[in-house]
């Protein structure tokens, strides 16, 4: 059949009635989703609406982190989702915990880093890296919330270069003794298990730290800015004595901590997008029941603009984390293209909080009347965690566009490169 005649076909053909224009979900979303992540999806909506949203206004004033959310989480399946259930997780993919991220964070930056510590840097090494009985030991009473955990990664002057980290690990009659100070560290006040990685001979090593170990202190830091529901501090160890079988035996060099980051950055990268959903809602219903010299503020071109750029940039950003997803799902996600997602979706979450904002005048500034303050400053900070938005920039452009992760340019092995096992990176 020629072109011409496939062409007069097409325009015989009935004409199907012009699709509706879902505004919440454009390219229909929901379609792409599997029975099992819909429900877990909607259990996370459910839970974060009804129980986390009245709670989380007065936890921002005062700084403070509710531990019984945790447990709540726990009692629901949304900690550790991707851990198998023989070990207390609920078997979910990349997926499935990218939704969960998304609504928690659409509620509260800071409640939603808790759990995502809880699930993507404590859980995720102690299944992939740990042995089997570290496995039944503690993967149960953290998927329950029954004990919590932090990931002590980050120094006072080793931020972005883990590679130079200071903390040193010591072989003893029976373990090792650990030295050193870790800064930034989400729930490490109220820890019951640190995951601590450290160098012992040269070598980059994760150590689990339960909370009565002797020599382990972790203050508060006080007056945070931001992601005031989190929970932050240090972990200072002198001298702490850690027992042999409390050493990850899977984890060698920076593979080890960089796998766990990779987890966590997907899952920013949805929750970024909750976030900014949270703005975009709000702002479009300001912008529809605000009206000035006699007309709704949306009736306006510019108020219009806005709020189609917030709706466009969330739909690809929805998608984009969907594809990201299905393919971790796989194997087939190359850790530059995780930092590709994070680096972009929290970007535009934060254009997009700017924008609600904007929309809202001076508003925001009032904790208690849009709640747009506390995504906006968190989303701004979401840049930085997890990967600096310029290192994680620095990384994608090296790969995907130099080749320089695996092949630099300058011929030396490259810093980001996966290290051999047992050999300083």
């Amino acid at each position: 059949m020629t072109q011409t005649a496939e062409t007069r076909k097409l325009a015989s053909a009935p004409q199907r009635e012009e699709a509706a224009f879902n505004w919440e979900d454009p390219l229909d979303l929901e379609s792409e989703l599997s029975e099992e992540e819909r429900m877990v999806r909607d259990t996370a909506r459910g839970y974060a609406q009804d129980k986390l949203f009245p709670r989380v206004l007065m936890d921002n004033r005062e700084e403070r982190f509710d531990r019984a959310i945790i447990s709540e989480m726990g009692a629901l399946g949304l900690l550790g989702p991707t851990i198998p259930e023989e070990y207390g997780g609920a078997g979910l993919g990349y997926v499935a915990y990218g939704l969960i991220t998304r609504e928690i964070e659409r509620v509260d930056s800071g409640y939603r880093s808790a759990m995502s510590v809880q699930s993507s840097l404590v859980m995720h090494p102690i299944f992939a890296y740990g042995s089997e009985a570290q496995r039944k030991r503690y993967l149960p009473k953290l998927a329950s919330g029954e004990i919590v955990g932090c990931f002590g990664l980050t120094e006072p002057d080793h931020g972005s270069d883990p590679g130079s980290m200071a903390t040193r690990a010591q072989k003893a009659p029976g373990g090792y003794r650990l030295t050193g100070t870790k800064m930034w560290i989400t729930n490490a006040p109220v820890a019951d298990l640190a995951v601590v990685w450290a160098k012992l001979d040269g070598v980059i090593r994760g150590f689990l730290i339960e909370r009565d170990t002797k020599g382990l202190s972790t203050p508060k830091i006080e007056g945070k800015l931001s992601l005031r529901t989190s929970i932050t501090g240090e972990i200072v160890l002198d001298d702490a004595f850690v027992p042999e079988e409390n050493l990850l035996p899977k984890a060698s060099g920076l593979a080890g901590p960089f796998g766990c980051l990779n987890v966590a950055r997907a899952g920013i990268a949805w929750g970024a997008m909750g976030a900014a959903e949270f703005c975009w809602h709000r702002a479009r219903q300001y912008a529809l029941d605000r009206s000035q010299f006699g007309r709704p503020l949306a009736a306006n071109q510019l108020i219009q603009k806005k709020l189609a750029d917030m709706q466009t940039e969330i739909t690809l950003g929805l998608h984009a984390a969907l594809r990201l997803g299905r393919l971790l799902e796989r194997g087939r996600a190359a850790p530059a293209a995780v930092s590709l997602l994070k680096r972009n979706n929290c970007g535009k979450a934060l254009d997009i909080a700017r924008l609600a904002r904007d929309i809202h005048d001076p508003r925001p500034c009032a904790d208690g009347h849009s709640g747009l303050f506390r995504p906006l400053v968190p989303v701004r900070f979401a840049l930085r965690f997890i990967g600096r938005a310029n290192g994680c920039q620095a990384l994608e452009s090296g790969s995907l566009i130099l080749g320089a992760v695996r092949a630099p340019l300058d011929g030396r092995p490259s810093r980001f490169a996966d290290p051999p096992a047992h050999q300083s990176p």
